[in-house]
């Protein structure tokens, strides 16, 4: 008698918790720089896209959707607009800085502060051979890097740069930034760092007037490709008051006022929901404004323009962002922003735990293992995240849902809790749908043929002589769907190990 016993589970595995960042993005792994990297280039795409830039509780993260009109707003609105030109109140793109990403080992170069050396963090800085100087290419005409990081045609201008070492963390921003022969000057230097809300010293400027990265607030090529600016974005008014708001901490009120209707330094304006955005519009407009709408603006310098930040990068269309000349002033609207300890960086912020990785064979009901943890009423949310089959949740709300799914693939689960005051907590999970495996034994002589469909090689395969069982021994690992083994017993049982069932 031949007897055949295939002990497959629709097992667990372990699981290392993804890195996801406060859109609910996975980054997946950390990046790893190893020689300088230019902003204008898939390699830094790469880079970038993979961080996580500031925490997800910092001011530039904070989603401002929700968050009430500051009673003065249509008054501070209306003093903006008047302090333009009638030809310049409409909002404006500007190609403006730029980035090098460099190298945790990258070596440390003297510069010299000639105007707010005391306002400084102290030289020397990681600063690379290629480091980019504002506008630089889209702006500079047929320059090299070399000849305009040396200003040879005395065009001068604000000449910010900016340098980001992924693998530490650090920023290090300057202003009026010139290579004079083989030595490095700048008007002053702010070093940030990307894993803490940090600020500056109380007063203290930054290659911004505000005092704040410059880096934070840039609306970058990467992800406006994606379809999403996930941060607040760098804007400058025509005028501000004598006064600093968080994450600001230095003011420019040139000249002087203490006006309330006047913004101040980190005044934070959000475009108006009723604005709606036309279907026809550039993605990277439509990243820009949605961005507008969630995370909203930063104030962070004067100028005679209402104007965004964006990288110069030579790959944007050039009617990239030609639409958004024609939004009004009139579309915003400033908004109360929080504090250091308030809305998302106050206690209490939920955590959510998707369970551990699982496998399941399609059309099977899978019950997920997931958790969270909060002190305000929250919203929990699962949702199909990526894959390649139809997902049916039984209540996408509950943390211990049942889940089927249409056909095999690989799919990525995301749960979401938010509380509406801070960041939104995510997790996923991974679900390996695979058909069971179906395992066929047949006697032919001395020998037993075996052979095996739905799940995914390579397999161990297992045999053990007679019953009870005692041990498993082991007959192959394999790619084929097929093996030939010895009789060995009449009762003769079988099972498959590993890969995925």
């Amino acid at each position: 008698m031949l007897a055949l016993g295939a002990g497959i589970a629709l097992g667990l595995a372990s699981t290392i918790a993804e890195r996801i960042n406060h859109e609910g993005r996975i980054l997946g792994p950390e990046p790893t720089v190893t020689s300088p990297v230019l902003f204008n280039t898939l390699e830094a795409d790469a880079i970038v896209s993979a961080l996580q830039i500031f925490p997800r509780d910092s001011a530039w993260n904070e989603d401002i959707s929700g968050r009430p009109v500051l009673a003065n707003s249509d008054a501070m609105i209306a003093k903006i607009t008047s302090e333009l030109l009638s030809s310049r109140r409409t909002l404006r793109a500007f190609y403006e800085m730029n980035f090098v990403l460099v190298p945790d080992r990258q070596p440390m170069v003297p510069i010299d502060f000639f105007n707010y050396e005391d306002e400084s963090d102290p030289s020397p800085y990681p600063i690379p051979a290629n480091l980019p100087i504002e506008t630089w290419p889209r702006e500079t005409g047929t320059l090299t890097l070399d000849e305009w990081q040396r200003d040879v045609n005395g065009d001068g201008g604000d000449r910010h740069s900016i340098i980001v070492q992924p693998g530490t963390g650090g920023v290090w921003e300057t202003w009026l930034t010139k290579r004079v022969g083989s030595q490095w000057e700048a008007s002053n230097g702010a070093k940030f760092d990307l894993n803490r809300n940090a600020l500056r010293p109380a007063g203290w400027t930054s290659g911004d007037a505000a005092g704040l990265s410059m880096f934070a607030g840039l609306v970058r090529y990467d992800e406006c490709e994606r379809g999403m600016v996930e941060h607040a974005i760098r804007i400058i008014v025509k005028h501000t008051r004598r006064e600093y708001l968080y994450p600001a901490n230095h003011h420019a009120s040139v000249p002087s006022t203490t006006d309330p209707d006047v913004p101040a330094m980190g005044q934070r304006l959000r475009l108006k929901s009723s604005f709606v955005i036309p279907d026809h519009w550039t993605t990277h407009e439509k990243a820009v404004l949605k961005a507008l709408k969630k995370y909203g603006a930063i104030v962070a310098d004067n100028g005679n323009f209402l104007s965004i930040s964006v990288v110069p990068d030579d790959r944007f269309p050039e009617d990239a962002f030609a639409h958004l000349s024609s939004i009004g002033v009139g579309e915003f609207e400033v908004i109360q922003s929080t504090g250091p300890t308030e809305g998302p960086r106050s206690p209490g912020a939920p955590t959510a735990h998707a369970g551990p990785d699982l496998t399941v064979a399609p059309n099977q009901p899978l019950q997920l293992q997931g958790f969270v943890a909060a002190t305000l009423p929250t919203a929990i949310e699962w949702r199909s995240y990526a894959g390649n089959t139809a997902v049916q949740f039984d209540d996408a709300t509950e943390t211990n849902t049942v889940v089927t799914f249409s056909a095999p693939g690989s799919h990525t689960l995301m749960l979401s809790a938010d509380d509406g005051v801070h960041a939104v907590a995510y997790d996923a999970v991974i679900v390996q749908v695979t058909d069971a495996i179906q395992l066929r034994a047949i006697r032919a002589g001395t020998n037993i043929h075996l052979n095996w469909s739905g799940g995914n090689a390579p397999f161990d395969i297992e045999s053990t002589p007679g019953y009870p069982v005692s041990s498993w021994n082991h007959v192959q690992t394999t790619d084929a769907r097929e093996a030939s083994i010895p009789v060995v017993d009449d009762q003769q049982f079988f099972r498959v190990r590993g890969g995925t069932p």
